[in-house]
């Protein structure tokens, strides 16, 4: 027979899609066996209405058959077979898919879903292959043909012999390049990784020739190699079991064989979902971070399968960033992909199984957090500084998602509190959900600025990590509690005689508190009484947005940008200190200015700040022990 041309939309269609619609060239594969697939389902629908025809799912299949010294990749499949007008209606229009109109007039009731909707996967096959054959034998047809092309120029279609119904896709592979190795595609053990990481799913069975070794007979410890037909898909997904056939070792076997993680996760979410977009999911939280977690080269996302198929190793719209930790994978039938299924052609369903998922991973964190605390602290102390990024990050937009899983370390339990569990148990005189900054909680137990606060017996909530302070500016109240540092100027805890005390003391040593901030000139803002001190002389606050551990944190950052936080030092005007302070002031101003440097140098060590000359504070504390 004469070659036939494509329609010249079809041969542009076909130049493109070689070249430039599949990011990897495995892909001709999956699509292969989709359609494979696909045709298989067909006789299945067939037999629902067709008494005539009876469905023994056994007797379907799909294999594949590697001729290495021909180079030839055949993919049979013993489904519904095409006659010659189909040939040329699908195979010899680009885009024009058979089984996308046979999926409109057979709409399905029971979850078998053709798989092929646009008509171009085949042609995938040019991506790796010289020459295409196909042999097809339509159900109820007595007569096979040959459908052949060596791409763009045209096909030929031929009358042949086939003895079964079904289809045989004839691979020529290429000849290896300098740029480009086409042995693998012979290859049974790539073919095979293909297969499990795409078509795992399939529902028939995907067949291979496989190469095994067995005991040599009538000898001691060799082996000999051997050749047997073995099924290479799992067919059934875990995901589309009922969740009461599977144990919690089932999910965790999972977890390791799509290797999510080298861990155990701490929780598994499954979920089969009937709403407005219908898809089952199966997500892991892990247990620990991965190495790369908090670099740039982690990327986030789940799988994404249609019906089945892998169409995305790590889909990153389906997780907000704050949950990018999560693992697992997505299946669903509704999703509007592009040609190459590698892309989604619209977003407003994944947006929506996006928005689902997010609201089932913060409820399995809750009940987590609620059902099981030991398992929670577990997972908050290795993710626990990303859902806190998470509220500071998008100018605290996601705060209303992620407050109510935040947790820190408590004063009064010494272990890690919601702030739900803090505002729960607050006094009613309390106005304020208190916390203290720095890099530990054995150093913030010892901090000046707490004795007042703790002396009043209210909890304090220690921030140890660098993004705390942060993100509690985001959340700015809970539970209409506004957040107060304890180095902040105003507690709101004095009481009108505090409050009438300091303005005396205040007021008595103005002067000196004058002469000290002209000798910190462009180092505190100002020098004044305490309010807060009990025991110890001296401490830092801070005025205005940025803390003192603000500040820290900031100019550790590599931007080179410096940002100053607006100190006070203040003097606890009760202490021994202060009455050497002032007896220096009324008599040595050489000792005022060794006190003054002193004491703001000793402020800035407890607040874990650099002091600015170490030489000249150590002269300063031996001029005072002479």
């Amino acid at each position: 027979m004469a070659k036939m041309q494509f329609k010249a939309e079809s041969k542009r269609l076909l130049e493109m899609m070689i070249n430039s619609i599949y990011t990897q060239r495995e892909i001709f594969l999956r699509e292969l066996i989709s359609n494979s697939s696909d045709a298989i389902d067909k006789i299945y629908y067939k037999a629902l209405t067709d008494e005539n025809l009876v469905f023994n799912k056994d007797d379907y299949f799909i294999k594949l058959t590697v001729d290495k010294d021909n180079r030839t990749l055949r993919i049979s499949d013993t489904g519904i077979g095409m006659t010659k007008e189909d040939l040329e209606n699908n195979l010899g229009i680009i885009a024009n898919s058979g089984s996308f109109a046979f999926k409109n007039e057979n709409e399905a009731k029971d979850g078998h879903n053709i798989i092929g909707q646009f008509g171009v996967g085949f042609y995938s096959a040019f991506m790796v292959a010289d020459t295409v054959t196909v042999i097809s034998r339509a159900l109820g047809s007595e007569e096979a043909y040959k459908w052949e092309s060596t791409g763009a120029d045209g096909y030929t279609i031929d009358v042949t012999e086939k003895e079964t119904v079904g289809t045989d896709i004839i691979l020529k592979i290429k000849e290896n390049t300098e740029d480009d190795q086409y042995d693998e595609y012979l290859e049974e053990y790539r073919l095979k990784s293909i297969i499990k990481k795409y078509s795992d799913f399939i529902r028939y069975p995907i067949k291979m020739d496989v190469t095994s070794h067995r005991p040599k007979e009538g000898s001691e410890g060799e082996f000999e190699e051997f050749r047997e037909e073995q099924t290479v898909n799992s067919m059934v997904p875990i995901w589309r079991k009922n969740k009461s056939e599977l144990t919690d070792e089932d999910y965790d076997n999972f977890y390791m064989e799509k290797r999510y993680g080298f861990d155990k996760p701490v929780s598994h979410i499954h979920i089969k979902a009937d709403g407005a977009v219908v898809y089952n999911a199966i997500l892991f939280i892990p247990e620990r971070t991965p190495f790369d977690y908090y670099t740039k080269e982690y990327e986030k996302g789940l799988e994404l399968y249609s019906n089945g198929v892998l169409i995305m190793d790590k889909c990153g719209d389906l997780l907000p960033d704050y949950f990018s930790f999560v693992k697992g994978m997505v299946d669903s039938e509704d999703l509007s992909l592009n040609i190459s299924r590698e892309m989604l052609q619209h977003d407003r369903q994944l947006k929506l199984i996006a928005k689902n998922i997010q609201s089932k991973i913060k409820s399995q964190l809750l009940t987590l957090l609620k059902d099981e605390r030991e398992k929670y602290e577990q997972f908050y102390e290795a993710f626990g500084r990303q859902l806190k990024f998470g509220v500071y990050n998008d100018y605290g937009m996601n705060k209303e998602v992620l407050q109510d899983l935040l947790m820190f370390t408590s004063s009064k339990e010494k272990k890690l509190v919601t702030l739900d569990e803090y505002v729960s148990r607050m006094p009613e005189d309390q106005k304020y959900i208190y916390y203290a900054t720095g890099e530990s909680v054995d150093r913030l137990e010892k901090l000046p600025q707490t004795e007042m606060v703790l002396d009043k017996g209210y909890e304090i909530l220690y921030f140890t990590d660098d993004i705390d302070e942060f993100a509690i500016k985001m959340i700015l109240n809970y539970k209409e509690k506004e957040f107060k540092s304890v180095s902040s100027g105003d507690l709101g805890i004095e009481s009108e005689e505090d409050k009438q005390n300091d303005k005396e003391a205040e007021s008595a040593n103005k002067d000196l508190f004058e002469e000290m901030n002209t000798l910190l000139s462009g180092k505190v803002k100002s020098v004044k009484a305490s309010k807060r001190l009990k025991t110890h002389p001296v401490c830092l606050s801070a005025e205005g947005d940025v803390s003192i551990e603000m500040e820290k944190v900031l100019n550790a950052m590599p931007s080179g940008q410096e940002v100053k936080a607006d100190k006070v030092l203040e003097i606890n005007v009760n202490h021994d200190v202060f009455k050497s302070l002032k007896e220096a002031y009324e008599n040595d101003k050489n000792k005022l200015g060794l006190y003054t440097s002193l004491l703001y140098n000793q402020a800035l060590l407890i607040e874990g700040l650099p002091i600015e000359d170490p030489v000249e504070f150590t002269n300063n504390i031996c001029k005072v022990m002479a």
